[in-house]
């Protein structure tokens, strides 16, 4: 089992999901059950998949739920992109949000590689 908790990692994943959540807050609200819905979902799915990997036995298992986080990532990267092409919001209110996201991404990436180096 792993402390996620004690991963920096992990505590971004959770004040990510805050800015995204402000964020939306703004958004129209007949993208009430849509885009927001869909882009809170992806945020929340980080530290979350962080987290039940973290609770897992092996290293494969945490190996296994890092690369879902690092999907849910992405995704919601994308989701970023559509707002501001559907013009919900604009470069400058997501840019320190896109700027976590990159880092998030290098961060799980590298733990990733971390762990199956030991698995290999």
């Amino acid at each position: 089992m792993h402390n996620y908790k004690e991963l920096f990692v992990w505590k971004r994943a959770i004040k990510l999901c805050a800015h995204i959540y402000k964020l939306t807050a703004d958004f129209p609200n007949e993208e009430r059950f849509g885009l927001i819905s869909q882009m809170r979902r992806a945020s929340v799915s980080v530290p979350s998949n962080i987290a039940e990997g973290g609770g897992r036995r092996t290293d494969k298992e945490f190996v296994h739920f890092l690369g879902i986080a690092h999907g849910s990532i992405c995704e919601l990267e994308t989701q970023l992109y559509v707002s501001v092409e559907l013009e919900f919001t604009d470069f400058d209110k997501i840019d320190f949000v896109t700027n976590e996201i990159t880092e998030i991404q290098k961060m799980l990436y590298a733990l990733i590689l971390k762990f199956d180096s030991k698995l290999s």
